[in-house]
């Protein structure tokens, strides 16, 4: 695994783990780069939303993935700004907590942990999907579905418990080998197609007029999921003042520019407006698959939905990280049940988030299963689908917190980082997740009344966060006062 070599020894933190803190100095730039892109899950992506995405947007979905990108990089701007500042496992709810004040923090803490927690088990769920697939069409054999996600929830769970950087190994040599792939297809349609394959209409902002342009960056915001959970990770990084703004930055922008040239080569292979009327088709699925068997061999389709059960593990285990460490945040605040906030002595991992975790993905996949849902359309659509917009509306919270904790002292940053940036990023993810709430039955494949039940658990969890802050600061103004404690303590040091 790649890790940042030039820290000083005097600047490398000791890797023993102190009482409620999980295990310092562990994680390089490189390592937290494999945790968020392994967690935006890019075959999955491509295969399974980019020709939906194409199919409703039309030439414009390549441009769709470079803006969604250029936002996503101005809200990195201000995010990594405040990282310098605010070191701590529950990023949302620390900034938001110190920009907009704690009981807000609170309740979005509660979303981000509803959030990630839901879109664990769904994608375990979406691996036993593909997995079950994948063994019926070479052996013949009918394996059920929950127990491959059942295998995918225990072995998730066994990484997790064990030293992060372990995890950052195995999602590190998943995520090679599906962008490998993916590389393999694009150098295929321009070995066979050349220039031709690149039709620069789809960077033409004119391709955006169109009816279905505000769902598909509903779906292509989505698609950047997870990059930004490398604050999550400030506790353990090494040198974080430094390796949480590179990984941020690194993630954001590989996504952007893989999102946007691959789509842009899946609809050069066929012609831009044979692809959008065969994405729009009971074709579409197919679309990606299509192009690596046409272009490259029917070798490559095949490796390519292998791959995919490989890229569902690695979004699994990396939002199974960052779900652990929200819990273990808010259990080492008291504002969950206190053992989420144990650390184990021997490996430094949030060892009772990860088992509970672990004990809620099991929960969900057996639900599934005893209702006898599809495990794609339903648990893995509806889980993901509440987790996407209850991310993109933290988001929106924390762009908005970054410019009000820097609001009256920028600390010696530009107002182009602390102020603008996370002011235009914050309205471009209000606006976003407004569409996305208007359009929620293209993320969870439902309408009318399913989807009001599936929305409704967002304001809920918030009032309740609000609810607990609120009963805090009432009855006991000292623990009101501490929360996000280890930041203040952070706050310090860095100045």
């Amino acid at each position: 695994m790649i890790t940042d070599r030039n820290v000083s020894q005097a600047e490398a933190p000791a890797q023993k783990t102190a009482d409620g803190r999980l295990a310092a100095g562990r994680i390089g730039t490189f390592d937290l780069v494999f945790f968020v892109v392994a967690a935006a899950a890019p075959l999955t992506v491509l295969a399974g939303v980019a020709p939906f995405a194409i199919g409703i947007g039309g030439a414009g979905a390549p441009l769709a993935y470079l803006i969604a990108g250029a936002l996503l990089t101005l809200f990195a701007a201000g995010f990594t700004a405040m990282s310098l500042y605010v070191r701590n496992a529950g990023a949302f709810y620390a900034y938001v907590a110190r920009g907009l004040g704690r009981s807000l923090g609170v309740g979005i803490a509660y979303i981000a942990v509803m959030s990630y927690n839901l879109i664990t088990p769904g994608v375990a769920a979406a691996f036993g999907y593909f997995a079950a697939g994948t063994i019926r069409s070479a052996t013949g054999a009918d394996v059920p579905w929950w127990v491959l996600s059942g295998v995918c929830v225990a072995a998730v769970g066994v990484l997790g418990w064990l030293k992060v950087t372990l995890s950052a190994k195995v999602l590190g040599v998943a995520l090679i080998l599906e962008v490998a792939s993916l590389l393999v297809m694009n150098a295929g349609i321009l070995g066979e197609r050349g220039l031709a394959a690149l039709d620069v209409k789809s960077f033409d902002p004119g391709t955006l007029a169109t009816g279905g342009v505000a769902g598909m960056f509903v779906l292509v915001i989505g698609a950047f999921t997870g990059f930004e959970a490398t604050a999550i990770y400030a506790e353990e990084a090494r040198d974080p003042k430094r390796t949480v703004p590179r990984a941020t930055y690194i993630a954001v922008g590989f996504l952007a520019l893989f999102y946007a040239g691959g789509v842009w080569l899946i609809m050069g292979a066929f012609g831009t407006d044979t692809a959008v009327a065969m994405a729009g088709s009971a074709a579409g699925p197919d679309l990606t698959f299509e192009a690596g068997g046409l272009f490259v061999g029917a070798w490559l389709a095949d490796t390519m939905h292998a791959l995919i059960i490989v890229s569902a593990f690695a979004a699994a285990l990396a939002f199974h990280n960052a779900a652990a460490r929200y819990l273990f945040a808010l259990g080492r605040e008291g504002l969950l049940p206190r053992f989420l906030g144990r650390v184990s002595a021997r490996h430094g991992s949030p060892s009772g988030a990860v088992i509970a975790q672990t004990g809620f993905s099991a929960v969900i996949v057996l639900a599934g299963a005893a209702s006898a849902v599809d495990p794609y359309s339903v648990v893995f659509l509806w889980t993901n689908s509440i987790g996407v917009l209850g991310i993109m509306a933290m988001q929106a919270f924390a762009a908005l917190a970054v410019y009000a904790f820097f609001r009256r002292d920028r600390r010696g940053l530009s107002a182009a980082r602390v102020v603008w940036a996370p002011l235009i990023s914050c309205a471009g993810l209000t606006v976003l997740t407004v569409l996305a709430i208007v359009h929620f039955d293209l993320l969870t494949g439902r309408s009318g009344f399913v989807n009001v039940l599936l929305l409704a658990p967002l304001p809920i969890v918030a009032a309740a966060g609000l609810y607990v802050a609120l009963r805090i600061r009432r009855s006991d103004p000292a623990r009101y006062a501490s929360l996000t404690s280890v930041d203040v303590e952070r706050d310090r040091e860095t100045r």
